[in-house]
């Protein structure tokens, strides 16, 4: 048994499927149809591979790690075939049918163990992260981020309020997680952020917006067109979605535009000042939007040091946002939680200037 045992989702907690790449195809040709090369994709909870047919056609199948309840997978592919129906201009994977007519079947693992699987289309794309990060490019990801949950904001689904987390807004159930950081300056580090997450931000949860949001959307799950960086072509990875406040979801966007610029708020600072122009941040939300900020790094930490040690074959993943989050808590922990807010929403207050002025 381990020590000081992980409050954890199961799917963290369970080891990843792992088929090998001929009984994947095996695995697509009886219940799809289709014939194609079987290249493995990383993914942090299911296994995921792209099948590339002859003629160029790509799709992505998912083997779901056994512990996701298929009612979550059910609720995933809900909300893809409904922004589909509402918003269908968002690039988004579309859910596609296997030869009965299902969004899913179920598969049988090496262990005997059943789990679902299911297949989506594949969306061409280049990853922001392989990309020279710009304004206008921060700016263009984060309308596109608004657009989505404007699209989401009518949806619902019996399994939207799943527990997953990776949900900035329940940060305090991973309070058990601080004692497992080894370095004094660094625990004290994320002890502070979390005393602050758990005295400002808890209790005015239940009195901001909420809606099912996509939960992960950062530079890795955001498509541009390889001629044009600053034209978004796709959003990727729905795994983390649940229902949540909507602010959580900007702070956790936002999270990830604090490295790249010499001021670690600017990009950052872009990112809200967009979203905010498109779906507008009430006065509440814009009082906790750089705390949440804070806390995205925070359970990023403590989440993947947590995993990195169960999971050591798996390290380099699942480690692959921890040094930048350490770093943007280092930023941010010489600031107060009024400076922070103010270089936060530099964009939004200079909007609303410009708006009184004309």
């Amino acid at each position: 048994m381990e020590e000081n045992p992980p409050i954890t989702a199961a799917a963290l907690s369970t080891a990843v499927p792992s088929l090998a790449p001929d009984e994947v195809g095996a695995l697509v040709r009886r219940l799809y149809g289709i014939n194609g090369r079987v290249k493995s994709l990383v993914g942090e909870r299911d296994q995921n591979c792209c099948i590339e047919t002859d003629d160029g056609r790509r799709y992505v199948v998912k083997i779901s790690n056994p512990s996701e309840p298929v009612s979550v997978v059910d609720f995933q592919i809900a909300a893809l075939e409904h922004i589909a129906r509402v918003a269908p201009e968002l690039v988004v994977p579309r859910v596609v049918r296997t030869l009965g007519g299902q969004a899913r079947d179920t598969v049988m693992l090496t262990d005997g163990v059943r789990t679902t699987v299911r297949m989506l289309t594949y969306l061409d794309g280049v990853q922001i992260r392989d990309t020279v990060r710009t304004a206008a490019q921060r700016r263009a990801m984060a309308t596109l981020l608004a657009r989505l949950n404007l699209a989401l904001r009518e949806f619902t689904h019996p399994s939207a309020t799943h527990d997953l987390l990776w949900n900035v807004c329940a940060a305090h159930r991973l309070a058990a997680r601080l004692g497992d950081i080894v370095d004094p300056s660094r625990r004290a580090l994320a002890e502070s952020f979390m005393t602050r997450f758990t005295e400002y931000v808890l209790p005015h949860l239940a009195s901001v917006r909420s809606q099912v949001i996509h939960n992960d959307y950062h530079l890795y799950n955001v498509l541009v067109a390889p001629e044009d960086h600053e034209r978004m072509v796709g959003i990727i990875d729905f795994g983390d979605m649940l229902y949540a406040p909507l602010v959580g979801e900007v702070a956790t966007a936002a999270a990830f535009h604090m490295s790249g610029t010499t001021d670690p708020f600017e990009g950052a600072a872009q990112f809200v000042g967009a979203y905010h122009a498109t779906l507008p941040l009430s006065e509440l939300e814009q009082e906790i939007v750089a705390d949440l900020m804070a806390t995205r790094h925070l359970i990023t930490v403590l989440i993947s040091e947590w995993r990195a040690r169960r999971y050591p074959e798996n390290r380099a993943y699942i480690m692959r946002h921890n040094p930048a989050a350490w770093e943007a808590l280092s930023q941010m922990a010489d600031l107060s939680r009024a400076e922070a807010r103010d270089r936060l929403l530099t964009e939004v207050r200079k909007g609303q200037t410009d708006e009184k002025h004309h």
